[in-house]
């Protein structure tokens, strides 16, 4: 038997204009980090992002640790996380000997939810200490009540990190997700609305946050000719190759944009009828999202349609599906950590995939993959 095509979770979609940036760099032989196009990339997405100031770095890990030294936050401190999201996001605090507090989801969004996270710094500052910061999610590409958590953030004075890893081309009240808080963090892994292979960016309304990143990532090089070094500093910068892609994508960003809300709408519309399926979706008319994931819940599952036998069906279609995220607090790594919870982030872990979304899937792509879930559904 020939097995089908494999359609992809998200793969990189190259649009042919990263080619001239790249070869850019080979002519002149800029094969290393730094260079005229980790400027431009900076130069570029600083103007797409509204004005606010870039450092492009090797990931968006990256960018979090930085955020995290920028703000201060040493051994011993704690720092404030989104439960439901990909384990980056919280690495970065024990990569600094602080603690982590996990605070749960709404289901509204399925981000940070704010009234629980007034709770979590109430009942921290009564226990222990006061949080260093703050670390929200716009998770799958869709912004997170951001209002609520900057009123929450300066009424307590604690600073925010907005993780946009996943929301680029997102935005909240009309403004780019990842340019509110203290500091945002992108990323431009393999998967990502745009790719650079792997990379990341750090964004800040301040312009020497940015500055100090793009300080700190270059191994902390004083501006002599010797090596000079007054602190601890990091390999953390993009290659200007690297650079080069990420220019020739964000080109096309606006179309990468539509094509994963178009791919949205069609499942929507061919999913419409299964009951109790309910997809992550844009609460009102302050939301935008990229979907850069098409995810949904499973809201009435039984012992044949389930998310995990959904998942199972598409793969044995040669289809890659993934589990909504497993949230933080029932990681091995952090289980014995602080953590606020309200039994969404487990809820969503339990009955939630996330289908193929990438911006070059194609109509018969998606009918197939509804094919798919239909198959498992008629099995009832």
């Amino acid at each position: 038997m020939t097995m089908s095509t494999k359609i992809w979770l998200s793969p990189p979609h190259m649009s042919g204009l990263e080619e001239k940036y790249v070869r850019e760099a080979f002519d002149t032989n800029w094969i290393a980090p730094l260079g005229p196009n980790v400027d431009g990339f900076e130069q570029e997405l600083s103007q797409y992002l509204d004005g606010t100031h870039i450092a492009v770095l090797g990931s968006g890990t990256a960018a979090i640790h930085l955020a995290l030294v920028l703000l201060g936050v040493k051994p011993r401190d704690e720092v404030i996380a989104a439960d439901f999201t990909f384990i980056a996001t919280a690495n970065p605090i024990l990569y600094q000997g602080a603690t982590p507090v996990f605070v749960d989801s709404e289901m509204q969004t399925w981000n940070m939810d704010p009234e629980l996270l007034e709770e979590a710094i109430v009942d921290r500052m009564k226990k222990s200490k006061k949080p260093k910061a703050i670390i929200f999610v716009d998770v799958y590409g869709m912004s997170a009540n951001i209002e609520a958590l900057v009123r929450i953030s300066l009424k307590y004075d604690i600073p925010l990190i907005e993780d946009s890893a996943e929301s680029l081309g997102s935005k909240y009240n009309g403004r780019h997700c990842g340019t509110y808080g203290a500091m945002g963090i992108l990323s431009f892994n393999g998967n990502k609305i745009i790719t650079t292979s792997g990379g990341g960016a750090l964004v800040s309304g301040d312009p020497d946050y940015a500055r100090q990143a793009r300080f700190l990532a270059s191994q902390a090089k004083e501006n002599t000719l010797h090596f000079e070094h007054s602190q601890l500093g990091y390999n953390y910068r993009m290659s200007n190759v690297l650079a080069g892609i990420g220019r020739g994508q964000l080109e096309v960003i606006e179309e990468r944009v539509a094509a994963h809300r178009n791919n949205n709408q069609r499942y929507r519309e061919l999913l419409s009828d299964i009951p109790g399926l309910i997809f992550q979706s844009e609460p009102d008319e302050k939301y935008f999202s990229n979907y850069w994931l098409t995810s949904i819940i499973i809201g009435e599952p039984d012992d044949r349609f389930n998310s995990q036998s959904v998942i199972q069906a598409l793969g044995q279609d040669n289809i890659d599906s993934r589990p909504l995220m497993k949230p933080m607090h029932m990681q091995q790594v952090f289980k014995d950590h602080p953590a606020y919870l309200n039994g969404n982030s487990t809820y969503l872990f339990n009955n939630g995939l996330c289908l193929p979304s990438g911006s070059s899937l194609t109509d018969a792509d998606i009918d197939r993959i509804v094919g798919g879930i239909r198959s498992v559904r008629g099995k009832r």
